[in-house]
């Protein structure tokens, strides 16, 4: 085992950091949920992240830290689907054997449809919708903040908290979500102000279970807010079907809840995934230690 091939799968977005560690045959060796690993966050935020949960992986497969050198990994990051940070992942400094790097789209399509034709559409703390059909790649939205990722969680948190203004400044009406939110910074519209000045994308989509809480409970805001969110889901689906992905999955952390927002014509397209994005890097890192001799 010591001089083995182990396969390292990364799913590295907004809020958490998912690996699974596996053997070159695939049988499971152990798991590990870190940190935030979206490369906008900066570089370093991300590899701490994925190094802590190889080290965390390898812990509980009961391997010394050294073992770390067999690993081939496939770093499924949020934002290297921008080339200036997919340059710099690929070019960082690492502990590994060997590592590829693609977005987290990316794995969980090909996760999700076990290699075959289809698209995914990830909404969690950022929204993107990716397909692969016939041998070409496509990517839709997932620009980042505050400019794309419509229908995710954190645009739901922001689109929440402007409307907070909005009510505050008499241009909407209240409602008991606006006001929770509005208590949790002590009625203060600046204290919103400077929050967001330098929030995160994580931080937004703290709101996101809230939101949709209340709009399962009739808040007339929430509503608005978790019908736009499905709106903006069924465009990227819309998309998806039109480049000729034949199956679409819907998944992420929020992608539960906005599913009952969704409409009945992108219902007909969904599928469940096969399996997540880290099943996904984990197939892209079998791929990769194939070209290694030896692999046993």
């Amino acid at each position: 085992m010591e001089q083995a091939v182990l396969l390292l799968g990364i799913d590295g977005g907004g809020t958490r950091c998912r690996a699974r560690l596996s053997t070159y045959a695939g049988e499971p060796l152990g798991e590990a949920v870190t940190g935030p690993a979206n490369l906008r966050l900066g570089i370093g935020v991300s590899f701490s992240s994925v190094v802590e949960a190889a080290r965390q992986c390898l812990d509980e497969a009961g391997l010394s830290e050294q073992n770390i050198a067999c690993i081939v990994a496939c770093l499924a990051l949020a934002g290297a689907s921008e080339p200036a940070y997919l340059t710099a992942a690929r070019n960082h400094r690492h502990p590994f054997r060997k590592v590829i790097v693609t977005t987290d789209a990316h794995a969980a399509c090909v996760g999700a449809h076990c290699e075959r034709d289809g698209g995914v559409i990830v909404a969690g703390t950022g929204t993107v919708a990716w397909a692969v059909v016939k041998g070409k790649t496509y990517r839709v939205g997932g620009w980042g903040l505050p400019i794309s990722d419509e229908g995710s969680g954190a645009w739901i948190g922001s689109e929440a908290l402007r409307r907070v203004l909005w009510a505050y400044d008499g241009r909407v009406a209240w409602t008991p979500m606006l006001r929770a939110l509005f208590a949790d910074f002590a009625e203060d519209p600046h204290a919103i102000v400077s929050w967001t000045a330098t929030a995160s994308p994580r931080d937004f989509g703290s709101f996101a279970p809230c939101i949709a809480d209340y709009a399962n409970r009739g808040d007339t805001a929430a509503i608005e807010l978790m019908k736009m969110a499905g709106g903006h889901i069924d465009r990227l689906a819309a998309r998806l079907v039109a480049l000729g992905a034949p199956r679409v999955a819907l998944v992420g952390g929020f992608a539960a809840a906005a599913r009952p927002w969704l409409a009945a014509e992108t219902e007909k397209h969904l599928v469940e995934p096969a399996g997540d994005a880290v099943q996904g890097a984990l197939t892209l890192a079998r791929s990769a230690a194939e070209a290694l001799q030896p692999v046993a």
